[in-house]
């Protein structure tokens, strides 16, 4: 799916890291959420309250998931799954497009 039908999006962005990720929420009409954006080259920590999945639509990124000793790596059409309460490492490679689905 290339777009979002029906939906109500936040006008204000969700800044995080000195700007390094950008997103936008969506609300959707069965009353889902998810945050579209984008994460400059860089290396992130992010903490989760909600069971999230990760999909990539473009650029490339590495992902260590919290208790993990590896790394894995995805690219546009992919898609990582970081459960609730926890966190995730990533280190984009490049200019990183995702959506962020939530639980």
């Amino acid at each position: 799916m290339s777009q979002f039908d029906n939906v109500s999006v936040i006008k204000k962005s969700n800044v995080y890291f000195d700007g390094k990720c950008v997103s936008h929420t969506v609300l959707l009409a069965d009353g889902s959420r998810k945050t579209v954006g984008v994460i400059l080259p860089s290396t992130l920590v992010f903490n989760t309250g909600a069971p999230e999945i990760m999909e990539v639509i473009g650029g490339r990124c590495r992902v260590r998931l919290a208790g993990s000793e590896s790394w894995n790596e995805y690219g546009a059409g992919q898609s990582f799954d970081v459960p609730g309460n926890s966190s995730f490492t990533i280190e984009t490679l490049e200019n990183l497009d995702y959506v962020c689905h939530f639980a």
